[in-house]
């Protein structure tokens, strides 16, 4: 276990430019359900494919979705915030396979996607993304880094044919920002 949350991670990606890459990367997926209330619009296939769009090398990547407690309990205990959040990220290794574990937490997800006015289809593929750029050391702490990595989502998120997730019309909306955490045990 690393102390460093994924914001941290020293190595950063070396292709920083919004263009999305053609060929995509193997990746071995395990899908959680804690909390199945999506599972019809978390698909295997289409969590795949969403999360291969924004890999730049192999991955190894478990993505659980989870219920409000579990979720506040995650966030509470790796980042010290007092509530459930979007996405956390625990980053294990990003070269040369990315490693990671990416916890959404459904009904946190349901409401953003509500008050944006957006479909949770939509707004998971959003996070997913999001989840897999932290995972591969994108990070949003710091004006430029925000830059670009919401660029490199947009682009990502309109080639697999979503809106800009971050256009005037979903910035108006109070969404809390997507969050990374430092990462904990992997489960096997």
């Amino acid at each position: 276990m690393r102390a460093s949350g994924a914001s941290e991670v020293a190595s950063r990606p070396t292709n920083a430019t919004a263009t999305v890459p053609t060929a995509q990367p193997p990746l071995q997926l395990s899908l959680q359900f804690a909390d199945a209330r999506h599972r019809s619009v978390l698909g295997r296939s289409k969590v795949a494919r969403w999360l291969r769009a924004a890999l730049a090398a192999p991955a190894s990547i478990t993505v659980r979705l989870v219920g409000e407690e579990e979720g506040l309990a995650l966030n509470t205990q790796w980042r010290g915030q007092d509530h459930a959040t979007n996405v956390l990220t625990f980053a294990y290794a990003s070269q040369p396979e990315v490693e990671a574990d990416l916890v959404l937490c459904a009904p946190v997800v349901e409401r953003e996607a509500e008050a944006q006015g957006t479909s949770l289809e939509a707004h998971y593929a959003h996070l997913l993304v999001h989840g897999a750029l932290h995972a591969q050391g994108f990070d949003h702490e710091k004006p430029a880094q925000a830059q670009r990595m919401e660029a490199r989502e947009t682009a990502l998120l309109m080639h697999l044919g979503f809106a800009d997730p971050y256009s005037l019309s979903l910035r108006r909306q109070s969404m809390a920002p997507a969050s990374s955490a430092p990462p904990r045990s992997r489960r096997r």
